[in-house]
């Protein structure tokens, strides 16, 4: 169901940032420059270990009534001491980190949650501290030796591993079952209905049962024009550069900067993904098992083999294809989950600059009326993130029941891509104003 609306309450980030300036000093290593959490810090431990929005429901929406920002306040203060106890605790995992040569994974990912846990259990850190983060960065790297980028690495650049991996991609992608021409207005009618009825699970249900994200896949094969009722839009909607997603290859190296659409990356740009980002790498199975469903995987409609999370890629695209942030169409969508995420991007101030940037001139040159015109095609954007969200729940078999846990996940990248835009366009501006400031600063100097 969509969230709140803004205007009823307190942002929740706001009044976690709030209350964590509060809390005073012994946080720098939890910490932005600007005194901040960081993103991790809320993701890994204030959310899931403090605010805990399993047994407190009252604060899982994104705005919270009066009441319940002081209850969340509260629930951060109250953990002031364990919090303090967490940041020390990181430093010295840290530091052993770096005395044993760990050098794979993201220190904050891997251990965020391990120094709440021995905050936790010890508080401050006693005076075997140093043996026992130690022990503990040992137990970890143990853990995730063979579920790392590393270990991907030399799995797939073996010449015995990729010969046998080629023809593995060619059987499976060649016994693709392509079905004759699918229904897309069927598909798109019972998409419309469940984002225009966001607390019935029905019909959700009814799209998982009837194998509507897999006849959306094989709209993306079948290279299907018209779909999105405009031949402006490709039916695969920026999931890949070409008419129709081609054999993925093995691949040796990837980087997050340069990775191509998502359908057309590598085995390894994949996998490098979901190693780089996973912050429980002990679930995963080994490398090898990795390799080997990806492949099955790969030739799967849309990349995915779980109905449950193709079905929620339909309705991201089914939603994509009507995201109008500069209004160019008039109306907010045919259905309340358009109207609820066009709604809240109109009113965004990044959102308001770059529509006045694609009808007056530029004065940096470019670079603002770029940023507006990534707000034309806000569908590329949109899912690119969501697929890899999805991918990631499939690697680890977390599919999405019901559709509750679906609007979480497609409101949840709406809102990413927006305050990414958001981040975007303020760098641009401090850019130009740096760059206009210049001048003036010559000329009295």
């Amino acid at each position: 169901m969509p969230n709140q609306a803004t205007g009823a309450g307190r942002p929740r980030a706001m009044v976690i940032d709030h209350a964590w300036r509060d809390l005073g000093p012994g946080l720098e290593s939890l910490s932005g420059p600007g005194g901040a959490p960081l993103t991790r810090t809320v993701k890994l431990i204030v959310l899931p270990l403090i605010v805990r929005p399993a047994l407190h429901p009252e604060l899982a929406t994104d705005f919270l009534a009066p009441d319940q920002a002081a209850r969340l306040n509260a629930l951060i203060v109250e953990s002031a001491g364990c919090l303090a106890a967490t940041a020390h605790w990181f430093t010295l995992l840290k530091k052993a980190r770096r005395a044993l040569g760990v050098v794979a994974g993201n220190p904050q990912d891997l251990y965020f949650q391990r120094c709440y846990e021995l905050a936790t259990e010890h508080g401050a850190p006693p005076s075997d501290a140093e043996t026992i983060a130690r022990t503990v960065v040992q137990e970890i790297a143990d853990d995730t030796a063979d579920r790392t980028v590393e270990a991907l690495r030399n799995h797939l650049t073996s010449t015995e591993h990729r010969t046998q991996l080629d023809a593995a991609l060619i059987e499976s992608w060649a016994a693709r079952a392509l079905l004759p021409q699918p229904d897309a207005a069927a598909v798109i009618a019972l998409a419309d209905e469940v984002l225009d009825s966001l607390d019935d699970s029905v019909a959700y249900a009814a799209m998982v049962a009837a194998g509507h994200g897999e006849l959306f896949g094989q709209l993306v094969w079948t290279q299907a024009g018209g779909v999105w009722g405009s031949d402006e839009l490709p039916t695969h909607l920026g999931l890949t550069v070409h008419p129709v997603p081609v054999r993925p290859e093995v691949g040796r190296s990837a980087s997050t900067a340069t990775l191509p659409a998502p359908l057309d990356r590598t085995l390894f740009d994949r996998l490098f993904v979901v190693l780089q980002s996973s912050t429980r790498r002990d679930e995963l199975p080994p490398v090898p098992t990795l390799v080997s469903r990806e492949v099955s995987r790969s030739s799967s409609p849309l990349g995915l083999s779980n109905e449950t999370l193709r079905v929620a890629a339909t309705l991201g695209a089914r939603l994509a294809s009507g995201l109008d942030p500069l209004g160019v169409g008039g109306g907010l969508g045919l259905t309340a989950a358009h109207r609820t995420v066009n709604s809240r991007w109109r009113r965004e101030a990044s959102v308001l600059r770059a529509r006045r940037m694609t009808v007056s001139p530029d004065p940096d040159g470019g670079v603002l009326n770029s940023l507006a015109q990534d707000l034309r095609t806000p569908w590329s954007a949109y899912m690119r993130r969501l697929w890899v969200r999805l991918h990631g729940r499939d690697v680890r078999d977390a599919p999405l029941p019901d559709l509750p846990a679906a609007w979480t996940v497609l409101d949840g990248v709406a809102r990413s891509v927006m305050m990414d835009h958001r981040a975007r366009v303020r760098a641009a501006l401090r850019t130009l104003s740096a760059t206009t400031a210049d001048p003036a600063e010559s000329r009295s100097a």
